[in-house]
């Protein structure tokens, strides 16, 4: 990481989701979705397997990218902050295992912060801190409106 230029400015969550026209958004509120760290080197989140699992029982696969998007996007968000806005424009996910219940936790981190793209991987885990799934995203950059 030591290649990665991080924003110096620190931010409260609170804060940070202010600047969002619509909060969250409706999907995060729907999962369940709740940001617990926010910073330039981490972010983390919470979601409740709950309530976002397909017909089996299990943990929607989908669910788990919500959370990686959501995650990797405010992380972009962040670093374009206040002069770009960030928009996905890839995500990819491997899961490792499933989750029938409980609460999956999502960590952030950069893996490239440049002028018109960011990526991070994020690392979902269950309440063992067993890897659940791995996902990548990358946003680009673009001037604010």
């Amino acid at each position: 990481m030591s290649d990665l230029k991080l924003p110096t400015r620190e931010i409260s969550i609170d804060e940070f989701v202010a600047t969002m026209p619509q909060g969250m958004g409706a999907l995060n509120e729907k999962m369940g979705v709740v940001i617990t760290e926010i910073s330039p080197e981490r972010l983390t989140a919470t979601m409740p397997v709950e309530g976002n699992t397909q017909p089996y029982g299990l943990l929607h696969g989908g669910a788990s990218v919500v959370l990686a998007e959501t995650l990797g996007s405010i992380g972009s968000a962040l670093h374009a902050f206040p002069d770009k806005i960030a928009v996905g424009v890839d995500i990819n996910a491997t899961h490792h295992r499933s989750a029938t219940s409980g609460t999956v936790t999502g960590t952030a981190t950069p893996i490239h912060l440049g002028r018109s793209m960011a990526a991070f991987e994020v690392v979902i885990t269950n309440e063992e801190g067993k890897r659940v799934c791995t996902a990548r995203i990358t946003c680009a950059l673009l001037d604010r409106p």
